[in-house]
Protein backbone atom coordinates (compact mmCIF):
# COMPACT_ATOMS: atom_id res chain seq x y z
CA UNK A 1 0.00 0.00 0.00
CA UNK A 2 1.50 3.40 -0.94
CA UNK A 3 2.12 6.19 1.80
CA UNK A 4 -0.30 8.53 0.84
CA UNK A 5 -3.37 5.86 0.64
CA UNK A 6 -2.59 5.12 4.44
CA UNK A 7 -5.29 7.55 5.61
CA UNK A 8 -8.46 6.73 6.94
CA UNK A 9 -11.11 9.77 7.72
CA UNK A 10 -8.08 11.91 7.61
CA UNK A 11 -6.00 10.27 10.52
CA UNK A 12 -3.04 8.56 8.85
CA UNK A 13 -1.98 4.87 10.27
CA UNK A 14 1.47 3.20 10.19
CA UNK A 15 0.19 -0.49 9.48
CA UNK A 16 -3.08 -2.59 8.83
CA UNK A 17 -3.93 -6.04 9.97
CA UNK A 18 -7.00 -7.65 8.51
CA UNK A 19 -8.62 -9.85 11.12
CA UNK A 20 -12.26 -10.96 8.55
CA UNK A 21 -10.62 -14.38 8.69
CA UNK A 22 -10.69 -14.72 12.54
CA UNK A 23 -13.46 -15.21 15.11
CA UNK A 24 -13.48 -14.24 18.80
CA UNK A 25 -11.11 -14.26 21.24
CA UNK A 26 -8.63 -14.65 17.98
CA UNK A 27 -9.82 -11.37 16.92
CA UNK A 28 -8.05 -9.56 19.70
CA UNK A 29 -5.52 -11.83 19.95
CA UNK A 30 -4.04 -10.99 16.19
CA UNK A 31 -5.10 -7.03 16.82
CA UNK A 32 -2.74 -6.65 19.60
CA UNK A 33 0.11 -9.33 18.34
CA UNK A 34 0.16 -6.58 15.20
CA UNK A 35 -0.26 -3.39 17.46
CA UNK A 36 2.67 -4.57 19.85
CA UNK A 37 4.79 -4.71 16.75
CA UNK A 38 4.22 -1.28 16.96
CA UNK A 39 5.87 1.58 18.65
CA UNK A 40 4.46 3.75 21.36
CA UNK A 41 2.18 6.77 19.57
CA UNK A 42 1.89 4.59 16.30
CA UNK A 43 -1.56 3.82 14.53
CA UNK A 44 -3.08 0.77 13.49
CA UNK A 45 -5.50 0.12 10.84
CA UNK A 46 -7.83 -3.08 12.03
CA UNK A 47 -10.54 -4.19 9.76
CA UNK A 48 -12.65 -6.58 11.32
CA UNK A 49 -16.38 -8.35 10.64
CA UNK A 50 -19.42 -6.65 12.41
CA UNK A 51 -21.13 -7.68 15.54
CA UNK A 52 -19.40 -10.01 17.91
CA UNK A 53 -15.53 -8.18 16.66
CA UNK A 54 -17.21 -4.77 16.70
CA UNK A 55 -18.05 -4.93 20.39
CA UNK A 56 -15.16 -6.70 21.87
CA UNK A 57 -12.23 -5.85 20.35
CA UNK A 58 -12.53 -1.88 20.60
CA UNK A 59 -13.41 -2.62 24.27
CA UNK A 60 -10.65 -4.70 24.41
CA UNK A 61 -7.98 -2.08 22.90
CA UNK A 62 -9.35 0.54 25.83
CA UNK A 63 -8.78 -1.98 28.33
CA UNK A 64 -5.27 -2.68 27.25
CA UNK A 65 -4.79 0.81 27.97
CA UNK A 66 -4.77 1.69 24.03
CA UNK A 67 -6.80 4.64 22.05
CA UNK A 68 -9.83 4.32 19.96
CA UNK A 69 -9.20 7.22 17.63
CA UNK A 70 -11.86 5.91 14.90
CA UNK A 71 -14.76 2.95 14.24
CA UNK A 72 -15.74 3.57 10.41
CA UNK A 73 -18.49 1.14 8.81
CA UNK A 74 -17.25 0.19 5.32
CA UNK A 75 -20.38 -0.23 4.47
CA UNK A 76 -19.82 -3.75 3.49
CA UNK A 77 -20.64 -5.73 6.48
CA UNK A 78 -16.96 -4.78 7.88
CA UNK A 79 -15.60 -1.84 10.12
CA UNK A 80 -12.11 -0.44 10.24
CA UNK A 81 -10.54 0.84 13.95
CA UNK A 82 -7.71 3.03 14.19
CA UNK A 83 -6.00 2.41 17.22
CA UNK A 84 -3.28 4.27 19.07
CA UNK A 85 -0.97 2.55 20.87
CA UNK A 86 -0.22 4.26 24.20
CA UNK A 87 1.23 2.06 26.19
CA UNK A 88 3.54 -1.47 26.01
Amino acid sequence: MADNEKEIGGIKYDEFVDITDKVCPLTFVKAKVSLDELDVGQILAVRMNEGEPVQNVPRSMKDDGQMVLKLANNGDGTYTMLVRKDSE
